[in-house]
């Protein structure tokens, strides 16, 4: 018997490596989320607690063996019974779905900071710390617009510096978190998503991927740097010191690999970011917003039959296949319910448009470049494609 305490030592020994950063942050909206967790716990437990300790009150209470215990098998309702048992879970319902509807517009992570930590508002005039987040396979890419700089799986920010992070991945769904300065915020292809923090505690954090996202997936993880102006000033200046990151190499950067090492690039191609949110890296790709662009205008007909190959964004399929402006690809019929099928036996190459455009978007190498464009002109109306 009193060798059994013994058996509780490895246990310890494994809750001593854990660690409870969620529980004690060094970002103030990580603070304020744990507050909102705390809060909502001690809630709960009021109702909770209690509960558990009436059940075990009863059992013991009423117990087979217990004679001296009223019983009242008739017994089937109490007014003063009902108000506890309802009101008391209701008033707690309440002030759940208050402080949910506070927390949820004040920690909104689209919601520029307010203050930097307790009794410190935000300086209006303070201008945030960008960042450009990129979740690749299995990697995570950061461009510092602000400074012309990137990193790979590195992430470094100023104490008490608000941040706004521009988010989007390259492939799949990833979730883009670090548990000591702020909440997770999802990544995805062809999107962008945002989150505020600031981090008030210099220090080394682990940031880190909290979706699943095939097989590097748990590798993806990277470290985050609070540092003072100084250090942050020094750091960039070491990051400045590295190569060039442009669309080429990128697209090597992109291609799936695991435990990828801290690396970093002294210039970024001005336009990099924007092209991987519109999934157009590429040359010759046709970027996101360019094709709604288009079809917001209704379209370029027949013009455009050459233009199919830059709208399909599997990179993997087509990556290496130099498909893009080299090999053909069109749309075989381009037809109206109205019009008639095609004669029996007639080819399909026939049958297909002998128009030859270049691959983005008819010559529409620019969003700005379509506006001074007449699409009525580049297209019969009267041919519409369906």
């Amino acid at each position: 018997m009193r060798l059994r305490p013994l058996s509780l030592v490895p246990l310890l020994l494994g809750l001593s490596a854990c660690s409870f950063v969620v529980l004690d942050p060094a970002g103030d909206v990580a603070a304020q989320q744990r507050d909102l967790l705390v809060v909502s716990t001690l809630l709960m437990l009021l109702i909770i607690v209690p509960v558990m300790a009436l059940t075990v009150f009863f059992a013991w209470r009423y117990r087979a063996s217990n004679k001296s215990a009223r019983y009242e098998p008739e017994w089937d309702h109490s007014t003063h019974l009902e108000l506890v048992i309802w009101a008391a879970p209701l008033l707690i319902i309440i002030c759940l779905g208050a402080l949910t509807w506070a927390g949820t517009h004040l920690l909104d992570p689209y919601r520029p900071l307010a203050r930097i930590k307790p009794g410190h508002d935000a300086a209006a005039s303070a201008e945030p710390l960008q960042v450009n987040v990129v979740a690749l396979d299995w990697k995570w890419l950061f461009i510092y617009p602000q400074y012309g700089v990137a990193t790979v799986n590195e992430l470094a920010a100023p104490v008490d510096r608000p941040i706004r992070f521009h988010i989007t991945a390259s492939s799949v769904m990833n979730s883009f978190y670090i548990p000591a300065l702020a909440g997770q915020v999802y990544a995805m292809p062809g999107m962008e998503t945002n989150l505020h923090g600031v981090i008030n505690h210099a220090g080394v954090y682990q940031g880190f991927s909290a979706n699943y996202s095939g097989d590097g997936f748990s590798n993806m993880r990277f470290a985050f740097h609070g540092l003072d102006q100084a250090g942050f000033d020094r750091w960039i200046a070491q990051a400045r010191e590295g190569r060039t990151l442009d669309r080429a190499r990128y697209l090597e950067l992109e291609r799936p690999s695991e435990k990828v090492p801290v690396m970093r690039f002294g210039q970024v191609d001005a336009g990099l970011w924007q092209a991987i949110v519109g999934l157009c890296v590429e040359p010759g790709k046709m970027c996101m917003g360019e094709m709604m662009a288009i079809d917001r205008r209704g379209g370029l007909g027949l013009k455009a039959v050459h233009n199919t190959a830059p709208l399909a964004y599997d990179k993997h399929a087509r990556r290496g296949s130099a498909v893009f402006g080299v090999d053909d690809a069109f749309v075989l019929a381009l037809c109206r319910p109205q019009d008639a099928p095609p004669k029996a036996g007639k080819a399909a190459e026939d049958r297909a448009p002998a128009f030859s455009a270049p691959t983005l978007g008819a010559g529409l190498s620019r969003i700005s470049a379509l506006e001074r464009f007449d699409l009525g002109a580049l297209a019969p109306a009267a041919a519409p494609n369906s």
